[in-house]
């Protein structure tokens, strides 16, 4: 997997890979993103919640996205939608600007050779010969991703409303059902007793 040392002598992406574990295209992607939003919005890594991040996928770019930015779940301040796409919304509430990151198709596609290549490499049937064809084509295409930036992974996409409202604290209130305390905004209402949703799951 080639990432140039542009980036990963970084000491931000050091410490993406030191919160994520390890050095990954995924990882790198979300660093990209993240950096190109924070650029874009010309502002800095969050202290509190005057940043937010969206995301729609669970994968390993939105660590990159939590260091880099510093929106978290903790704060409140990162929003995680299970649309399954790599794409990223980021917000400043300070001035309303927002921008919503999505890989372009090109970067997650690669010609027939390299594909057959990888699927031979998978299945661990893949000679010494294609082994090296492999890590040729797929480095190649690789280098002419990143040599023109953090832009050339991604369509921006400026956008307008609102963002999502800074966290609240709320009352806790036992659940009707398991007796577990629960945010007051998040019972629900199962024949008129107030309950925490893994109970109405459990009993639906």
């Amino acid at each position: 997997m080639y990432i140039p040392d542009s980036i990963t002598k970084q000491s931000d992406y050091q410490e993406c890979v030191k919160f994520h574990g390890h050095t990954c295209m995924g990882l790198t992607i979300g660093y990209l993103a993240a950096t190109l939003a924070l650029e874009h919005l010309q502002v800095e890594r969050a202290t509190d919640e005057e940043l937010v991040a969206i995301v729609e996928n669970d994968a390993c770019c939105c660590d990159a996205v939590q260091v880099l930015t510093g929106c978290t779940f903790g704060k409140g301040n990162f929003f995680f939608k299970d649309h399954g796409k790599i794409a990223f919304t980021f917000g400043n509430r300070a001035t309303d600007r927002s921008i919503r990151l999505v890989l372009k198709p090109e970067v997650l596609s690669a010609p027939d050779e390299e594909l057959s290549l990888r699927d031979l490499l998978r299945s661990g049937q893949a000679s010494a010969d294609e082994i090296k064809r492999y890590e040729e084509i797929s480095e190649s295409r690789i280098r002419d991703l990143f040599s023109a930036g953090p832009g050339n992974f991604f369509e921006v996409q400026e956008l307008t409303g609102p963002l999502p409202p800074a966290a609240t604290i709320t009352q806790s209130l036992a659940c009707a059902s398991c007796g577990e305390m629960v945010m007051k905004t998040k019972l629900e209402d199962m024949n008129g007793r107030s309950v925490c949703k893994g109970c109405t799951v459990a009993d639906g």
